[in-house]
């Protein structure tokens, strides 16, 4: 069976964090793999977490499997992060939500979903869009199609030219969004744009697909939600999928949601029998304890304001760093500017640097990012910003030598 198998490409991402690991450079530098890390670079457990697992430990009393969607109390927080409390959305009952392994579980439930009701329909993503999208569609039999989004020449949204695109795009197809903190650019559009292009969506028949994987890490938690709550007017449907891996820091613990916003309580309730099916032939049903702790978390006021307190820490630090990443290349290479970067929000940065230059960084000097020139600044440290502004520095000036 295996014999006449070739070697399978390796992930962009976690090769070069394997990469990294291997990397025997005592200076070496992880700008790869989207972490969150603090002024020590550490990735920390919340205080939030760790108190609401001591809970959840001491009442614990089964192993039992969680339903095939997981629990009413789980998808009743996410509605309420996602839509505020008392929404239109959550009173009418026209949404259904699905406890998922994680972010990338949802996209995946969502794609199958999506074929199974649609199958000719098409899912659209942004140029450039985190690489993971389009092989998590294509494994669900999508097609998949890509919109004008970044300009490299401006560092900017490309605005104009992604309504175009969205205007041209076949009634029925799929387009996927993301909520905030785009990735890998970090540059979002303003709430008025959001609206113009929910205008647009609705305006060719097309659903909008979010993945709001960072609520909480551009301007706040209830700010991040402008955009999807641009998207969900009266009657129309949208998919969203989020995750509680970077603002509950719950990487390894795999939670998410898929959120299927409906017309009314009666597509809801059809939809949500399409969606447990696409479950069962999946993973069966999701993993408990994640979603425990954000039911814990959230249900909990108390430990709610102190998540949201140490949400808005980790997005300070974010901000206070890709601020310093601009002032620091600003004075070492004066001649080109890197005003954008400020501008960026999220964990994320589009540095402008090419894929040579990204080459020469990890070979000389052990700083891993994408090709794409996509750094993590959440990875970035008061101790490490020197140094990788210096090399870059060193590379720029190298490279246009050759």
């Amino acid at each position: 069976m295996f014999r006449a198998l070739r070697k399978a490409p390796a992930d962009p991402i976690f090769h070069l964090n394997e990469a990294y690991a291997r990397d025997p450079n005592p200076r070496k530098i992880n700008l790869s793999v989207g972490v969150y890390k603090d002024s020590e670079g550490n990735t920390p457990v919340f205080g939030s977490v760790r108190r609401a697992e001591e809970r959840i430990l001491k009442a614990e009393t089964t192993k039992k499997y969680v339903g095939i969607p997981g629990s009413r109390e789980y998808a009743e927080v996410v509605q309420a992060l996602l839509f505020g409390p008392g929404h239109e959305i959550i009173s009418s009952k026209r949404a259904i939500t699905a406890h998922t392994p994680g972010g990338t579980g949802a996209l995946r439930v969502a794609g199958e979903l999506v074929k199974r009701i649609s199958p000719q329909a098409r899912v659209w993503v942004s140029e450039p869009t985190w690489p993971n999208h389009a092989n998590v569609f294509r494994a669900s039999g999508l097609a998949v199609e890509t919109y004008p989004y970044y300009d490299p020449a401006t560092n900017a949204l490309t605005f104009d030219r992604m309504l175009t695109a969205i205007q041209a795009i076949p009634e029925g197809d799929v387009v996927l969004l993301h909520g905030c903190c785009h990735n890998p650019t970090g540059v979002d559009p303003t709430p008025d744009q959001w609206v113009q292009i929910a205008d647009s969506l609705a305006e060719r028949g097309l659903v909008p697909l979010v993945d709001f994987a960072y609520q909480g890490l551009a301007e706040g938690i209830r700010e991040d939600a402008s955009g999807v709550l641009a998207l969900c007017r009266p009657g129309r449907e949208v998919l969203i999928a989020n995750s509680f891996s970077k603002n509950f820091g719950l990487y390894n613990e795999r939670v998410g949601a898929l959120t299927v916003v409906t017309s009314s309580q009666r597509d809801a309730e059809a939809a949500f029998g399409h969606v447990k099916r696409c479950i069962r032939s999946n993973y069966s049903n999701p993993p408990a304890h994640g979603a425990a702790i954000v039911t814990t978390v959230l249900c909990d006021p108390q430990l709610c304001a102190e998540w949201e307190a140490e949400v808005e820490v980790m997005r300070n630090r974010i901000d206070h760093m890709r601020q310093l990443f601009a002032d620091t290349l600003a004075a070492k290479v004066p001649q080109r500017d890197f005003g954008f970067i400020r501008e960026q929000r999220g964990m994320f940065s589009f540095s402008g640097l090419s894929p040579e230059q990204v080459g020469l960084l990890r070979d000389e000097y052990s700083i891993y990012m994408l090709g794409s020139g996509r750094v993590n600044v959440a990875g970035l440290t008061k101790d490490n910003v020197e140094p990788l502004c210096q090399a870059i520095a060193d590379v720029l000036g190298t490279a246009s030598q050759r």
